[in-house]
């Protein structure tokens, strides 16, 4: 990369530290798997990924960003796996989640370490057998989703203390 070169995502660098992560993820774009980006709060995970998407062969699809951190425990999983009419109460309709607006597209899941114990099998079978099933539903429903995961948290001593899977870490 070239401190002048100019990026699809209007990123400006010219750091050589800065400028070396881009390259990485110029490398990874290309890769159509699931990433993890690890960093401080305020080091432009969202920006780095929206890099990562605008780069990579499903640019032209959907890419939904969403914060973990933001959504209550109760809500989480409706949110990311849609939900079918009379799942609870309220539910007078069916609603796709973000897996199927995402579908084709790169979901982002920001603050992911903030995603709850219960609900991380769901995501590990979402990313393994590249389908969902919505909340009050008994059929699968097929999703083609590239995974963009983004936390400041130490996943690994999540993982240690119990309260980030393993599997779905590595």
């Amino acid at each position: 990369l070239q401190r002048n070169q100019r990026f699809v995502s209007r990123m400006v660098a010219a750091d050589p530290r800065t400028l070396e992560v881009l390259a990485r993820a110029q490398k990874v774009a290309a890769l159509d798997t699931t990433i993890l980006l690890l960093g401080e709060t305020g080091v432009g995970k969202e920006q780095f990924a929206r890099y990562i998407y605008e780069n990579s062969a499903r640019a032209r699809q959907s890419f939904i960003g969403i914060n973990c951190g933001a959504i209550p425990a109760s809500l989480i999983e409706s949110e990311l796996f849609g939900y079918e009419r009379g799942a609870f109460t309220g539910a007078v309709k069916s609603k796709p989640g973000m897996f199927e607006l995402a579908n084709h597209g790169t979901l982002l899941l920001d603050e992911v370490g903030e995603l709850p114990r219960a609900l991380q099998p769901k995501l590990l079978r979402a990313l393994q057998e590249r389908e969902i099933i919505r909340v009050g539903g008994i059929s699968t429903i097929p999703v083609d989703v590239r995974l963009i995961a983004a936390t400041n948290q130490d996943l690994e001593a999540m993982v240690e203390g119990g309260t980030f899977r393993r599997d779905l870490y590595y």
